[in-house]
Order: C-alpha cells, then structure tokens, then sequence
C-alpha cells in the first residue's frame, strides 16, 4: 500500500534532485532510504525514478505518483490543521519578535502560509530591533521569538529551525580572495561591518572571534543588508552574514565569500516559546510552517536534527 511517508519521500527526492540530500531533509540514512523506495517499486512492480541520472528524472510511474503526492498532501495537511483546530481551538494572538535583521528572506513566505492556515490568529511583528525579546517572551508580552542565541531562561524552550553556515563578504579584489577560506587572525587588520545589534548576537563574534581572543582593527555598523554590501564592494570594510543573505549579491558578482574557518562556521536558528506553549496548535504549526517554507526558498542550510522535544 502506498503511504503518506512514500508520497513525502518522492517529493523530497525531486525537490533535492538526489538520494543524499532527500534523505537528510527527511531525517533519515541514506541506506533507509534506498531501502524505502525500493520497498516501494517491489510492491508496485515498476521503477521510479532513473538511478544515476543528472539532473534526476521520474519515470511515468515515478510522475503520476508525484502528481498524487501533489494534490493529497496539501489536503491532508489542511485536514490536519482543521482537526487541530477543533480539538483546540483555532483562536489566539501570535506576537514574534526577530532577533535576526537577514531573515525577512524566509519569514515573510512563512507569515503569509500562517495567515492563510490561520486566519482567526493575531499577528503581529513589531518593528525595529526589539529589546531584550527572551524575557519579554517569558513576561507573555511575545509569543515566539527567533533568535540564534538560546539562553537558557526557565518556562522557555528552542524549538530548531535549520542550520547555516556564515560566510564573509569581501570585495572582489580583495586579498583575501586568494584564500581557500579566513582565520581569525586575517580579521586584525580588517574593519567589521555588522549590524547595530548586541555582540552576542552576532556569530562572527560568539563562535569565530571570540574563541580565538581576536579583536577586528574596527567595527562600523549599518542597519540593512543591502549598505553592508554597498561599503563592502567600496571597501570599507567586510561583514559576515548568513549564507542565504549574500546570495543574490554573489549571484550578481557584486562581492567575494570566504568561510570562516576550514570546516565552516555555522549556527542554528531558533524558534523560542513558552513551555506551556507546546500543546497550542497554531504555535507548532507555525514552527513546521518556518522549517517547511525555509527548506524551500533558502539555499545553503541544513536541516536540524529533531529529537522528540523539539518537534
């Protein structure tokens, strides 16, 4: 019998184009996932998909089966939601704060999926920087924040969203271009442009800097994205972002990337609420909604781990 499982499988393995990367955004081994679609083409007596094509191609078998998962899984997730709803309740007030200025990218997608699921739940996202959000979160003035700096505050539990990776922005004929990556010590010389937020929360600082004790010759902030890149390419300076945030400026060639350290230096984002937030229908949804829409529209991230209190 064809399961929801398989129809989620087949649609991963178009959207990822390969076994490796279907797998991982499943939460699952490669070999049970060979293992699952092979059960499946034995109990259905056809292949579907061609093994060692590039790009991947689905045979018809293959495509009429994605047509299905294509018009039954919308459906049964909405059906889900309407269940949710009648058990719980489909009223309530969803106040979020950001404590990343880059994330609009994904989270404005993921609003937009929430308001349609939920249309009966206030939502609002102050604007600006909001101050010290994870202790308003716990005084029930925010009900959800997202933030890359889980401190641990009782009552309030870090729901994961997905892993990436930071990367420096450079000018194109800088000289750390003939870098295979940076170390700490290449940024004594360099004036860091970041954002006007606290230095915690800045990765750069807490997870590349700061263990290697190494201070930048200066620090200049600047409030958008689009400035950082603008003094960067006029060197000004470097800045370290998300990956997905310098996407659309390395796709222009309009500035150089390096990664921080040999392996990467990456971060985990966060989706933080109240512990007794946990059995609210629309909170969880809205953290499967952020992992399913940011999967989607980011390049470069990774899926996280989800062990059974953080689902």
């Amino acid at each position: 019998m064809v399961e929801l499982r398989h129809l989620k499988t087949l649609l991963a393995l178009q959207a990822t184009g390969s076994l490796v990367d279907a797998a991982e955004r499943l939460h699952l081994t490669q070999s049970a996932l060979s293992h699952q679609l092979k059960a499946l083409e034995h109990l259905l007596d056809t292949e579907l998909f061609i093994r060692k094509s590039k790009p991947l191609q689905f045979t018809p078998s293959g495509q009429r089966l994605l047509k299905l998962a294509d018009d039954v899984l919308p459906r049964f997730e909405a059906a889900q939601r309407d269940l949710q709803r009648l058990a719980k309740g489909q009223a309530g007030r969803l106040h979020l704060a950001i404590e990343c200025h880059s994330c609009y990218q994904w989270l404005m997608p993921t609003l937009d999926a929430f308001r349609k699921n939920w249309p009966d739940v206030e939502v609002d996202v102050p604007g600006g920087h909001h101050f010290a959000p994870l202790p308003a979160l716990k005084r029930q003035e925010l009900d959800l924040v997202i933030t890359a700096d889980p401190r641990p505050i009782e009552g309030v539990v870090y729901s994961p969203l997905f892993r990436y990776e930071s990367l420096l922005a450079i000018p194109k004929d800088h000289a750390f271009i003939d870098k295979a990556f940076i170390e700490p010590s290449d940024l004594l010389a360099e004036t860091l442009i970041t954002y006007p937020v606290e230095r915690n929360l800045l990765d750069i600082f807490t997870h590349f800097l700061d263990p290697a004790a190494i201070e930048p010759a200066g620090i200049r902030t600047a409030e958008l994205t689009i400035l950082m890149m603008q003094l960067v390419a006029s060197h000004r300076g470097v800045c370290a972002l998300p990956n997905w945030a310098m996407t659309e400026y390395l796709e222009r060639d309009y500035v150089a990337a390096r990664r921080l350290g040999a392996d990467g230096t990456w971060g985990t984002l966060y989706a933080a609420h109240r512990e007794n937030q946990q059995s609210m229908a629309f909170i969880t949804d809205f953290i499967t909604t952020a992992r399913k829409t940011s999967a989607q529209v980011l390049t470069g991230i990774k899926p996280v781990e989800l062990t059974a209190s953080s689902k």
